[in-house]
Protein backbone atom coordinates (compact mmCIF):
# COMPACT_ATOMS: atom_id res chain seq x y z
CA UNK A 1 0.00 0.00 0.00
CA UNK A 2 1.82 3.59 -1.08
CA UNK A 3 1.56 5.90 1.93
CA UNK A 4 2.39 9.44 1.23
CA UNK A 5 5.14 10.21 3.67
CA UNK A 6 7.07 6.36 3.23
CA UNK A 7 10.72 7.09 3.16
CA UNK A 8 10.36 10.01 5.38
CA UNK A 9 12.44 9.06 8.35
CA UNK A 10 12.02 11.31 11.45
CA UNK A 11 14.41 11.29 15.00
CA UNK A 12 11.23 12.23 17.71
CA UNK A 13 12.44 13.49 21.06
CA UNK A 14 9.05 14.67 22.21
CA UNK A 15 7.16 13.61 24.74
CA UNK A 16 3.52 13.60 26.95
CA UNK A 17 1.04 14.94 24.01
CA UNK A 18 2.22 18.18 21.28
CA UNK A 19 4.88 16.38 19.97
CA UNK A 20 3.47 12.69 19.91
CA UNK A 21 0.53 13.53 18.47
CA UNK A 22 1.95 15.33 15.60
CA UNK A 23 4.46 12.61 15.17
CA UNK A 24 1.85 10.12 14.92
CA UNK A 25 -0.11 11.54 12.70
CA UNK A 26 2.56 11.44 10.24
CA UNK A 27 3.73 8.57 11.19
CA UNK A 28 -0.02 7.23 10.00
CA UNK A 29 1.19 8.68 6.59
CA UNK A 30 3.87 6.32 7.03
CA UNK A 31 6.81 8.36 7.79
CA UNK A 32 9.36 5.96 9.68
CA UNK A 33 8.99 7.40 13.11
CA UNK A 34 12.12 6.95 15.65
CA UNK A 35 11.01 7.58 18.99
CA UNK A 36 14.08 8.58 20.94
CA UNK A 37 13.24 8.11 24.64
CA UNK A 38 15.01 8.67 28.05
CA UNK A 39 16.79 5.30 28.82
CA UNK A 40 14.62 3.42 32.28
CA UNK A 41 11.67 5.72 32.42
CA UNK A 42 11.20 6.70 28.84
CA UNK A 43 8.36 9.12 28.03
CA UNK A 44 6.37 11.05 31.12
CA UNK A 45 3.22 9.78 29.72
CA UNK A 46 3.89 6.35 30.73
CA UNK A 47 3.70 7.12 33.52
CA UNK A 48 0.09 8.95 34.09
CA UNK A 49 -3.18 7.43 33.25
CA UNK A 50 -6.93 8.24 33.92
CA UNK A 51 -8.71 6.63 36.44
CA UNK A 52 -5.83 5.61 38.51
CA UNK A 53 -6.32 2.28 36.21
CA UNK A 54 -4.38 0.80 33.78
CA UNK A 55 -4.62 -1.02 30.39
CA UNK A 56 -4.02 -4.49 30.40
CA UNK A 57 -3.00 -3.64 34.16
CA UNK A 58 0.02 -2.14 33.33
CA UNK A 59 -0.20 0.58 29.76
CA UNK A 60 -0.88 4.31 30.38
CA UNK A 61 -3.90 5.18 27.96
CA UNK A 62 -2.44 8.59 27.79
CA UNK A 63 0.75 6.74 26.22
CA UNK A 64 -1.27 4.19 23.93
CA UNK A 65 -3.30 6.93 22.43
CA UNK A 66 -0.49 9.30 20.99
CA UNK A 67 2.38 6.46 20.06
CA UNK A 68 1.42 4.36 17.81
CA UNK A 69 3.24 3.69 14.43
CA UNK A 70 6.30 4.49 16.28
CA UNK A 71 9.38 2.35 17.08
CA UNK A 72 11.12 3.22 20.07
CA UNK A 73 14.72 3.33 20.99
CA UNK A 74 15.10 4.75 24.86
CA UNK A 75 19.10 6.19 25.34
CA UNK A 76 20.59 8.57 27.73
CA UNK A 77 21.12 12.03 25.90
CA UNK A 78 23.92 12.62 28.35
CA UNK A 79 26.27 10.21 27.07
CA UNK A 80 29.06 11.60 24.65
CA UNK A 81 28.71 7.93 23.15
CA UNK A 82 24.86 8.44 22.57
CA UNK A 83 25.63 11.67 21.40
CA UNK A 84 27.31 10.64 18.71
CA UNK A 85 25.39 7.45 17.58
CA UNK A 86 22.18 10.15 17.31
CA UNK A 87 24.31 12.16 15.12
CA UNK A 88 25.20 9.41 13.37
CA UNK A 89 21.81 8.64 12.76
CA UNK A 90 20.56 12.42 11.87
CA UNK A 91 23.07 12.26 8.38
CA UNK A 92 20.22 10.16 7.03
CA UNK A 93 17.27 11.51 8.98
CA UNK A 94 14.80 14.12 7.27
CA UNK A 95 12.98 15.32 10.34
CA UNK A 96 14.07 16.28 14.25
CA UNK A 97 11.04 16.71 16.45
CA UNK A 98 11.06 17.97 20.81
CA UNK A 99 9.15 19.77 23.04
CA UNK A 100 11.41 20.01 25.92
CA UNK A 101 11.22 23.81 27.32
CA UNK A 102 13.34 25.72 25.57
CA UNK A 103 17.10 25.12 25.66
CA UNK A 104 17.32 21.86 27.11
CA UNK A 105 17.84 19.55 24.24
CA UNK A 106 20.75 22.60 22.73
CA UNK A 107 22.73 21.99 26.08
CA UNK A 108 23.22 18.43 26.01
CA UNK A 109 23.99 18.99 21.91
CA UNK A 110 20.59 18.37 20.46
CA UNK A 111 20.09 21.79 18.95
CA UNK A 112 18.90 23.15 15.31
CA UNK A 113 22.34 24.30 14.71
CA UNK A 114 24.23 20.88 15.94
CA UNK A 115 21.63 18.74 13.24
CA UNK A 116 22.11 21.17 10.97
CA UNK A 117 26.00 20.77 11.20
CA UNK A 118 25.93 17.09 10.19
CA UNK A 119 22.57 17.36 7.65
CA UNK A 120 22.02 20.95 6.26
CA UNK A 121 18.42 19.10 4.82
CA UNK A 122 17.30 18.60 8.35
CA UNK A 123 13.94 20.27 9.53
CA UNK A 124 14.43 20.91 13.01
CA UNK A 125 10.65 21.42 15.00
CA UNK A 126 10.58 22.55 18.37
CA UNK A 127 7.54 22.84 20.29
CA UNK A 128 7.11 24.80 23.93
CA UNK A 129 5.00 26.59 25.79
CA UNK A 130 5.58 30.05 24.97
CA UNK A 131 8.27 30.35 21.99
CA UNK A 132 12.04 30.27 22.21
CA UNK A 133 12.35 34.08 23.58
CA UNK A 134 10.32 36.59 26.12
CA UNK A 135 9.41 37.15 30.01
CA UNK A 136 7.74 33.83 30.04
CA UNK A 137 10.39 31.35 28.43
CA UNK A 138 10.98 29.90 31.68
CA UNK A 139 7.30 28.71 33.02
CA UNK A 140 6.15 25.65 32.40
CA UNK A 141 3.86 24.97 29.48
CA UNK A 142 0.93 22.87 30.12
CA UNK A 143 -2.27 22.39 28.29
CA UNK A 144 -4.78 24.21 30.77
CA UNK A 145 -2.39 27.09 32.09
CA UNK A 146 -2.49 28.10 27.92
CA UNK A 147 -6.26 27.75 27.85
CA UNK A 148 -6.31 29.91 30.77
CA UNK A 149 -4.17 32.42 29.69
CA UNK A 150 -4.96 32.47 25.89
CA UNK A 151 -8.69 33.79 26.93
CA UNK A 152 -10.57 30.35 26.38
CA UNK A 153 -11.42 29.15 30.08
CA UNK A 154 -12.97 32.83 30.88
CA UNK A 155 -15.31 32.14 27.97
CA UNK A 156 -16.48 29.00 28.94
CA UNK A 157 -18.91 28.01 32.00
CA UNK A 158 -21.58 30.39 33.28
CA UNK A 159 -20.94 33.77 34.36
CA UNK A 160 -22.17 33.10 37.89
CA UNK A 161 -19.83 29.97 38.54
CA UNK A 162 -16.03 29.64 38.23
CA UNK A 163 -14.77 29.65 34.48
CA UNK A 164 -14.33 25.87 33.02
CA UNK A 165 -11.40 24.36 31.17
CA UNK A 166 -12.29 22.21 28.04
CA UNK A 167 -12.77 19.01 28.57
CA UNK A 168 -9.38 17.69 26.48
CA UNK A 169 -5.97 19.21 25.92
CA UNK A 170 -7.18 21.38 23.38
CA UNK A 171 -4.08 23.66 23.31
CA UNK A 172 -1.29 20.98 22.77
CA UNK A 173 -3.71 19.29 20.10
CA UNK A 174 -4.15 22.74 18.24
CA UNK A 175 0.19 22.92 19.02
CA UNK A 176 0.11 19.16 17.53
CA UNK A 177 -1.46 20.11 14.04
CA UNK A 178 0.90 23.29 14.18
CA UNK A 179 3.56 20.82 14.23
CA UNK A 180 2.64 19.18 11.26
CA UNK A 181 1.38 21.97 9.23
CA UNK A 182 4.99 23.49 9.31
CA UNK A 183 6.73 20.07 8.88
CA UNK A 184 4.96 19.29 5.58
CA UNK A 185 5.44 22.94 4.64
CA UNK A 186 8.94 22.51 5.55
CA UNK A 187 9.27 19.24 3.28
CA UNK A 188 7.54 21.11 0.43
CA UNK A 189 9.85 23.75 0.49
CA UNK A 190 13.24 21.50 0.76
CA UNK A 191 11.88 19.75 -2.28
CA UNK A 192 12.06 22.69 -4.24
CA UNK A 193 15.27 24.25 -2.91
CA UNK A 194 17.00 21.55 -0.77
CA UNK A 195 17.08 23.08 1.97
CA UNK A 196 15.98 22.12 5.45
CA UNK A 197 15.15 25.08 8.28
CA UNK A 198 14.25 25.36 12.04
CA UNK A 199 10.09 25.38 12.75
CA UNK A 200 9.42 26.97 16.35
CA UNK A 201 5.49 25.60 17.40
CA UNK A 202 4.16 27.12 20.67
CA UNK A 203 1.19 26.41 22.46
CA UNK A 204 0.16 30.02 23.40
CA UNK A 205 0.33 31.16 19.89
CA UNK A 206 -1.64 28.30 18.34
CA UNK A 207 -4.40 28.88 20.91
CA UNK A 208 -4.10 32.77 20.03
CA UNK A 209 -4.53 31.91 16.23
CA UNK A 210 -7.66 29.12 16.81
CA UNK A 211 -9.38 32.18 19.04
CA UNK A 212 -8.91 34.75 16.22
CA UNK A 213 -12.63 35.30 15.75
CA UNK A 214 -13.15 35.82 19.51
CA UNK A 215 -10.01 38.50 19.45
CA UNK A 216 -11.22 40.13 16.53
CA UNK A 217 -14.89 40.72 17.85
CA UNK A 218 -13.43 42.34 21.51
CA UNK A 219 -10.53 44.11 19.46
CA UNK A 220 -12.76 45.92 16.71
CA UNK A 221 -16.03 46.13 18.44
CA UNK A 222 -15.17 48.18 22.03
CA UNK A 223 -16.77 44.87 23.81
CA UNK A 224 -15.98 42.18 26.18
CA UNK A 225 -17.47 38.73 26.17
CA UNK A 226 -19.19 38.06 29.75
CA UNK A 227 -20.19 34.67 30.22
CA UNK A 228 -24.19 34.18 30.76
CA UNK A 229 -25.56 32.98 33.66
CA UNK A 230 -27.64 30.49 31.47
CA UNK A 231 -26.46 27.09 29.21
CA UNK A 232 -25.74 29.95 26.38
CA UNK A 233 -23.23 27.46 24.28
CA UNK A 234 -20.45 31.20 23.50
CA UNK A 235 -20.91 34.51 25.42
CA UNK A 236 -20.97 36.32 22.21
CA UNK A 237 -24.48 34.84 21.28
CA UNK A 238 -27.51 35.75 21.58
CA UNK A 239 -30.51 32.66 22.29
CA UNK A 240 -31.18 30.44 21.71
CA UNK A 241 -27.87 29.15 20.78
CA UNK A 242 -26.68 26.94 24.04
CA UNK A 243 -27.39 23.42 25.33
CA UNK A 244 -30.49 22.04 26.48
CA UNK A 245 -32.15 19.52 28.58
CA UNK A 246 -34.88 17.00 27.67
CA UNK A 247 -37.29 15.42 29.83
CA UNK A 248 -35.08 12.09 30.07
CA UNK A 249 -32.04 14.20 32.03
CA UNK A 250 -30.25 14.40 28.26
CA UNK A 251 -28.77 17.18 26.32
CA UNK A 252 -29.71 18.78 23.14
CA UNK A 253 -27.32 21.30 21.75
CA UNK A 254 -28.78 23.94 19.31
CA UNK A 255 -27.03 26.06 17.35
CA UNK A 256 -27.86 29.20 14.65
CA UNK A 257 -31.29 28.70 14.15
CA UNK A 258 -34.01 31.34 12.91
CA UNK A 259 -36.36 31.59 16.58
CA UNK A 260 -39.02 31.63 14.69
CA UNK A 261 -38.66 28.35 13.82
CA UNK A 262 -37.79 27.12 16.81
CA UNK A 263 -40.69 28.81 19.11
CA UNK A 264 -42.70 27.27 15.86
CA UNK A 265 -41.20 23.51 16.25
CA UNK A 266 -41.64 23.56 20.38
CA UNK A 267 -45.27 24.69 19.99
CA UNK A 268 -44.49 27.59 22.17
CA UNK A 269 -45.91 30.44 20.47
CA UNK A 270 -45.50 32.93 23.02
CA UNK A 271 -41.95 33.25 22.24
CA UNK A 272 -42.16 35.52 19.26
CA UNK A 273 -42.34 38.72 21.73
CA UNK A 274 -38.66 37.91 22.15
CA UNK A 275 -37.45 37.58 18.35
CA UNK A 276 -35.65 40.22 17.84
CA UNK A 277 -31.96 39.64 17.56
CA UNK A 278 -31.13 42.77 19.79
CA UNK A 279 -33.86 41.01 22.54
CA UNK A 280 -32.43 37.59 22.32
CA UNK A 281 -29.21 39.09 23.21
CA UNK A 282 -29.49 41.49 25.81
CA UNK A 283 -32.21 39.27 27.22
CA UNK A 284 -30.66 35.36 26.60
CA UNK A 285 -30.78 33.99 30.33
CA UNK A 286 -34.56 34.51 30.32
CA UNK A 287 -34.85 33.11 26.79
CA UNK A 288 -32.94 30.32 27.65
CA UNK A 289 -34.41 29.66 30.64
CA UNK A 290 -38.12 29.87 28.74
CA UNK A 291 -36.84 27.25 25.92
CA UNK A 292 -35.40 25.74 28.18
CA UNK A 293 -38.65 24.60 29.63
CA UNK A 294 -40.57 23.85 26.82
CA UNK A 295 -37.24 21.36 25.63
CA UNK A 296 -37.62 19.23 28.77
CA UNK A 297 -41.36 18.27 27.58
CA UNK A 298 -39.58 15.84 25.00
CA UNK A 299 -37.26 13.19 25.17
CA UNK A 300 -34.23 13.70 23.35
CA UNK A 301 -34.95 11.27 20.35
CA UNK A 302 -38.88 13.20 20.27
CA UNK A 303 -36.69 16.96 20.39
CA UNK A 304 -34.43 15.57 17.87
CA UNK A 305 -36.72 14.21 15.65
CA UNK A 306 -38.73 17.83 15.64
CA UNK A 307 -35.78 19.89 15.22
CA UNK A 308 -33.93 18.10 12.37
CA UNK A 309 -37.63 17.64 10.64
CA UNK A 310 -37.40 21.40 10.39
CA UNK A 311 -33.54 21.98 9.10
CA UNK A 312 -32.82 23.33 12.73
CA UNK A 313 -29.06 23.50 13.66
CA UNK A 314 -28.70 20.28 16.11
CA UNK A 315 -27.93 17.47 17.55
CA UNK A 316 -27.60 15.19 20.58
CA UNK A 317 -24.92 15.86 23.40
CA UNK A 318 -23.39 12.45 24.52
CA UNK A 319 -20.77 11.33 26.50
CA UNK A 320 -17.45 9.58 24.93
CA UNK A 321 -18.73 6.10 25.33
CA UNK A 322 -22.42 6.73 23.52
CA UNK A 323 -20.06 8.99 21.26
CA UNK A 324 -18.28 6.13 20.14
CA UNK A 325 -21.59 3.99 19.58
CA UNK A 326 -22.70 6.84 17.47
CA UNK A 327 -24.40 5.41 14.31
CA UNK A 328 -22.54 8.04 12.12
CA UNK A 329 -18.92 7.46 14.13
CA UNK A 330 -19.53 4.07 12.92
CA UNK A 331 -20.09 4.34 9.55
CA UNK A 332 -17.24 6.53 9.21
CA UNK A 333 -15.49 3.74 11.25
CA UNK A 334 -13.92 6.31 13.38
CA UNK A 335 -13.33 3.28 16.33
CA UNK A 336 -10.71 0.96 15.37
CA UNK A 337 -8.05 -0.99 17.44
CA UNK A 338 -4.75 -2.42 17.34
CA UNK A 339 -2.88 -5.54 19.69
CA UNK A 340 -0.41 -4.16 22.32
CA UNK A 341 1.89 -7.00 23.50
CA UNK A 342 1.22 -6.12 27.56
CA UNK A 343 -2.17 -4.07 26.86
CA UNK A 344 -4.14 -6.61 24.62
CA UNK A 345 -6.28 -5.10 22.17
CA UNK A 346 -6.37 -1.80 22.64
CA UNK A 347 -9.72 0.39 20.85
CA UNK A 348 -8.19 4.08 19.56
CA UNK A 349 -9.56 6.48 17.40
CA UNK A 350 -8.66 6.09 13.98
CA UNK A 351 -6.85 8.47 11.84
CA UNK A 352 -9.32 11.52 10.66
CA UNK A 353 -8.05 12.04 7.19
CA UNK A 354 -9.15 9.97 4.69
CA UNK A 355 -6.96 10.24 1.28
CA UNK A 356 -7.81 8.34 -1.61
CA UNK A 357 -4.44 7.29 -2.87
CA UNK A 358 -2.42 7.11 0.17
CA UNK A 359 -4.54 6.65 2.86
CA UNK A 360 -3.64 6.37 6.56
CA UNK A 361 -3.41 3.16 8.32
CA UNK A 362 -2.55 1.51 11.78
CA UNK A 363 0.73 -0.48 11.31
CA UNK A 364 2.47 -0.66 14.80
CA UNK A 365 0.89 -0.78 18.32
CA UNK A 366 2.55 1.85 20.64
CA UNK A 367 5.82 0.55 21.65
CA UNK A 368 7.64 -0.43 24.91
CA UNK A 369 10.44 1.12 25.94
CA UNK A 370 13.47 0.52 23.60
CA UNK A 371 11.57 -1.98 22.45
CA UNK A 372 13.40 -1.48 18.43
CA UNK A 373 16.71 -0.20 19.80
CA UNK A 374 18.75 -2.89 18.87
CA UNK A 375 17.02 -3.39 15.22
CA UNK A 376 17.27 0.50 14.58
CA UNK A 377 21.11 1.02 15.38
CA UNK A 378 21.53 -1.60 13.19
CA UNK A 379 19.91 -0.37 10.32
CA UNK A 380 22.44 2.81 10.53
CA UNK A 381 25.31 0.75 10.33
CA UNK A 382 26.16 0.07 14.31
CA UNK A 383 27.76 -3.06 15.05
CA UNK A 384 26.83 -6.09 17.14
CA UNK A 385 29.70 -5.22 19.62
CA UNK A 386 28.82 -1.27 19.90
CA UNK A 387 25.14 -1.81 20.08
CA UNK A 388 25.96 -4.26 23.15
CA UNK A 389 28.19 -2.22 24.91
CA UNK A 390 25.53 0.90 24.68
CA UNK A 391 23.12 -1.95 26.28
CA UNK A 392 26.01 -2.95 29.21
CA UNK A 393 27.01 0.66 29.89
CA UNK A 394 23.33 1.91 30.88
CA UNK A 395 23.18 4.02 27.94
CA UNK A 396 20.17 2.19 26.35
CA UNK A 397 17.69 0.31 27.98
CA UNK A 398 15.96 -2.39 26.17
CA UNK A 399 12.06 -4.16 26.53
CA UNK A 400 10.82 -6.31 24.47
CA UNK A 401 8.14 -8.06 26.58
Amino acid sequence: MNKALEGVRILDFSHLLQGPFATQMLGDMGADVIKIERAGSGDMFRGMTFFAKWVGGSESPNFLAWNRNKRSIALNLKSRKVHAAIMQMAKSADIVVQNFRPGVLAKLGYGYDDFNAVNPRIIYCSGSGYGEEGPYVGRPGQDMLIQGLAGLIANTGRGDQAPVPAGAGLADQIGAMNMVYGILSALYWREKTGKGQKIEVNLLAGMLAHLNQEYVAVLNLGEDFVRPNSGIGHPGMQAPFGIYETADKGYVSIAMSPFKTLYTVLEAPELAVYDDLTTLFDQRDEVFDKVNAETRKFTSADLMARLLSADIWCAEVKDIRRAAEDPQVTHMGMITSYEHPRGGTVKVVAPAVKMSETPASIDRPAPLIGQHGREILKEFGFSAEAIAELETSGDMTVDEA
